[in-house]
């Protein structure tokens, strides 16, 4: 149990001026306990301070000036996946979101890092949130890959001799596409008369690696009677540096989505990565106290849907064609917890005849992605992930299913370490585009993406 707070004196806050978690938030959690069975960090080590009701404990504590932000309070929020399972299993309804995500804002502002670990992270923002940058980096990618040199590297065990985060970012690297100039046009026409006009977020490392799954996302779309508009000028959403404890630039990127995304004048703004989503859906809340921008913001979330959110709202026009495979669907956390998207994936694939849908055990658990956190803590993410692949063992599947880049990325790096190159990982909306457009089951399994952007 944990100990009882001290009345005392009213002391000064350990937390700045700016945006410290409110105490409204933490007033909501009554230290219950049904949290911990959720978090992957208490699951792994029993440790109450690696636990959403520990952390809340140390926040209120810093909060009342009874506990410094120091490098004990730092790791302990550092080791937070943020995949908020506890908000799916808090009776009380406490928003865990509303509180970590600040106390890591506090502490990037208010504690300084290592180098090495400031370099580090420093290096993935400069680079995951800028698809130009993406882009060029996949040349010497692409080289890796193709010359046998990945092969090399991996069959000698070289990788093991680097540092674990290199290690680890090495171990993660998505294949890099053959075409990287290949981007969806800004307008593609409905196949059928009108039904919507929606907007789609084409993402950073989505656009860049998984081009095919934003190709697939269009075509859907377009086969189900929507307009799609693709502004050019969209930039990154914002959701790593949110999740990282940099408000300040996260705001700034949501500021510019929000304006991009005015401009199209749509009906629904499409969003095919759970980790985005989550995040485009709280902008009204990042930006709430700012005069500009507080109701234009909330005007925005309200718009954003995730792609199974919307295909569920428009009643299938798009014949479907058999689909003869047995799948595991994996949820995203950010998709299941965060936006309380649970229902929807499983109805949509339930409407393709021939498909069969298997439940992995312990799916409320993280895989281990987390945004960048298997990049930030690779070895608990590698336990977790191997945890997940056990289970999705069970399943007797032939591929696994997700709905975000990064946990397709995760499933893929975690089969690979359990020797099952064989299996892969589709985005669920691969199937529904495999559907619609009769590709066989087998031509799928054996990467028969077909990544062009044609949706006639």
């Amino acid at each position: 149990m944990l100990p009882a707070i001290d009345q005392k004196d009213a002391l000064p806050s350990s937390f700045d001026a700016h945006h410290p978690p409110e105490k409204k938030y933490l007033d909501e959690c009554v230290h219950c306990g049904f949290c911990l069975q959720a978090c992957p960090t208490y699951l792994l080590w029993g440790e109450e301070m690696d636990s959403p009701r520990g952390r809340i404990y140390m926040i209120k504590k810093a909060a009342d000036g009874e506990a410094p932000l120091d490098s004990c309070f730092r790791q302990h929020m550092d080791r937070c996946l943020g995949c908020m399972a506890c908000m799916t299993a808090c009776p009380s309804g406490v928003q865990y979101s509303k509180l970590i995500e600040p106390a890591r804002a506090q502490i990037e502002r208010n504690l300084r890092r290592g180098w090495g670990d400031s370099i580090f992270r420093k290096l993935l923002f400069v680079t995951f949130p800028h698809p130009a940058r993406l882009r060029l980096l996949a040349l010497p990618l692409l080289l890796y890959q193709k010359s046998g040199l990945r092969w090399l590297v991996r069959a000698a065990g070289i990788q093991k001799l680097l540092p674990k985060r290199l290690a680890a970012m090495e171990a993660l690297l998505p294949e890099a596409p053959g075409h990287l100039l290949n981007k969806l046009p800004s307008t593609i026409a409905p196949k059928t008369a009108p039904r919507r006009r929606v907007g789609m977020l084409a993402g950073c490392v989505q656009q860049v690696f998984f081009s095919h799954v934003n190709a697939a996302t269009a075509r859907v779309l377009a086969a189900e009677g929507c307009e799609v508009v693709i502004p050019r000028e969209q930039p990154c959403c914002g959701a790593l540096m949110l999740h990282s404890g940099m408000e300040e630039e996260a705001a700034v990127l949501a500021r510019k989505m929000i304006a991009t995304f005015e401009a199209t004048e749509v009906d629904t703004i499409v969003i095919n990565s759970a980790g985005c989503g989550s995040t485009m859906k709280e902008y009204g809340h990042l930006l709430r106290d700012d005069p500009a921008w507080a109701g234009r913001a909330a005007a925005f979330s309200a718009k954003c849907k995730d792609i199974s959110e919307i295909l569920c709202e428009l009643e299938p026009q798009a014949p479907r064609h058999p689909l003869k495979v047995r799948v595991a669907y994996h949820d995203a956390c950010h998709l299941q917890h965060a936006q309380g998207v649970r229902e929807q994936p499983r109805r949509l694939l339930s409407g393709i005849p021939g498909l069969e849908v298997a439940e992995i055990p312990e799916a409320s658990l993280c895989c281990g992605s987390a945004g960048v956190y298997n990049l930030l803590q690779p070895e608990t993410a590698n336990e977790l992930g191997s945890r997940k692949v056990e289970n999705l063992l069970t399943t007797g599947a032939q591929a696994v299913i997700s709905a975000n880049p990064g946990c397709l990325l995760q499933l893929m790096n975690g089969l690979r370490r359990r020797g099952l190159k064989a299996m892969p990982a589709f985005h669920m909306v691969e199937l529904l585009d495999a559907s619609i457009r009769g590709i066989s089951a087998q031509r799928l399994l054996q990467g028969d993406r077909n990544g062009n952007i044609t949706v006639n």
